[in-house]
C-alpha cells in the first residue's frame, strides 16, 4: 500500500554534518557516516543528503563521500549538491544512490532533467526548490546558492514547467521556516499541490511529530522531510540523532480512506 514517508535531511558542509537556521549560521552536528549508521538502526523510510558547498564552490559532487554513504546506507538514498551533467548523475546512481537531486542546474537548464531521466529513469530525478515568501504582494520566490541568489524564474510558472517535463519528485524547502522548528509552511505546500501532481516532499520547519502528522493528514500521500527534528533533542537542542519509533509512525502514517 502506498504511504507517506518521513525523511531525515542531512546537510554536508566542510565534510561534516551541519544544521542551519534560515540557511545561515551552520552548526556542526556530527559525522555523516555515523549518522547514517544510527538511522540504519532506526529503520528510516528514506534519507536525503545535500552537499551545500558544491554549487557555491563550483565543484563536482563528492563521489568518495557518496560511495561511502551508499555503501553504509540501508535505506533509499537521495543525494544532491553540484550535479550539473548527465554523467555525474549516472555516476551517483552507479555508486548506489537511488535518487539524484538538482537545484541550481534545474533552474539554469531544465532540459537537463529530461536528459538525466532518460539515462537513469524518471523515478530517480529529484528537483529541490528553496523558496522564500515575497516581502510584498504575497507569493514566493525561488533562491539558489544557499538562499543568497534569487532566481529569475517565476515560482508558479516553473512548477508548471517541471510538471510538463515529468520529474520523479519535487522537494519544496521553505527558507523562512528552515531550522525554526515552528511547523511546516502548509500554505506553501497547498499552493504546490494545487499546481502539480508530481510526488511531493515538504522540508523546512518541523519541530515535533505533530507537525509531521498535520502535514500527512492534510495531504495524505506526501514526503515529510526534516533536519533539526532528527538531530536535536529537547529545548536546549542537544545533538542527538533520533527518529520516530514504529509505534509512533503507525499512529499517523497509514493512509486512511
Amino acid at each position: 500500500m502506498l504511504r507517506s514517508r518521513i525523511i531525515p535531511c542531512l546537510l554536508v558542509h566542510k565534510k561534516g554534518l551541519v544544521k542551519t537556521v534560515q540557511f545561515k549560521n551552520p552548526k556542526y552536528v556530527g559525522d555523516p557516516i555515523n549518522a547514517v549508521k544510527i538511522f540504519n538502526e532506526k529503520e528510516v523510510d528514506e534519507l536525503i543528503v545535500l552537499d551545500i558547498d558544491a554549487t557555491v564552490e563550483s565543484r563536482e559532487p563528492d563521489f568518495t563521500l557518496i560511495k561511502n554513504l551508499a555503501t553504509e546506507c540501508r535505506m533509499p538514498l537521495c543525494y544532491g549538491g553540484g550535479v550539473k551533467t548527465v554523467e555525474q548523475a549516472k555516476k551517483i546512481i552507479s555508486l548506489g544512490a537511488e535518487k539524484v537531486a538538482l537545484s541550481s542546474a534545474a533552474l539554469e537548464n531544465p532540459s537537463l532533467l529530461s536528459e538525466i531521466a532518460r539515462a537513469v529513469g524518471t523515478q530517480s530525478v529529484v528537483v529541490i526548490l528553496d523558496v522564500k515568501k515575497k516581502k510584498v504582494f504575497g507569493g514566493y520566490d525561488i533562491y539558489t546558492r544557499n538562499g543568497k541568489v534569487k532566481a529569475k524564474r517565476k515560482f508558479e510558472g516553473f512548477l508548471k514547467e517541471l510538471e510538463e517535463i515529468g520529474i520523479g519528485e519535487l522537494v519544496i524547502n521553505s527558507i523562512d521556516n528552515d531550522g525554526k522548528m515552528t511547523g511546516y509552511d502548509i500554505d506553501l505546500a497547498s499552493i504546490v499541490r494545487n499546481i502539480i501532481s508530481t510526488p511531493l516532499t515538504v522540508l523546512g520547519g518541523a519541530g515535533k511529530l505533530e507537525d509531521i502528522a498535520k502535514l500527512i493528514f492534510k495531504f495524505k500521500l506526501i514526503g515529510a522531510a526534516a533536519g533539526s527534528l532528527f538531530v536535536f533533542k529537547g529545548k536546549y537542542k542537544a545533538v542527538l540523532i533520533n527518529y520516530p519509533s514504529f509505534k509512533d509512525k503507525k499512529n499517523f502514517i497509514e493512509i486512511r480512506k
